[in-house]
């Protein structure tokens, strides 16, 4: 499994660049199921919005 971390800003050109595609059962990048983690800098139980994170963890999972 590869994994890559990108911020927030680079996560959102990927979706508008198309370079990863949402398919409404999963997400794909360069054909390949992936898996989105918000990494957040505070505790969870703290959290106000879960989709507000500064920077992401996009885990390759394999062929859809």
């Amino acid at each position: 499994m590869e994994e890559l971390i990108v911020s927030k800003e680079e996560l959102i050109q990927l979706f508008e660049s198309q370079v990863i595609e949402d398919t409404g059962r999963a997400w794909l990048m360069d054909g390949k199921v992936i898996e989105i983690i918000a990494l957040h800098d505070i505790e969870p139980r703290f959290l106000q919005d879960v989709t507000n994170a500064k920077f992401y963890k996009l885990i390759i999972k394999g062929n859809k």
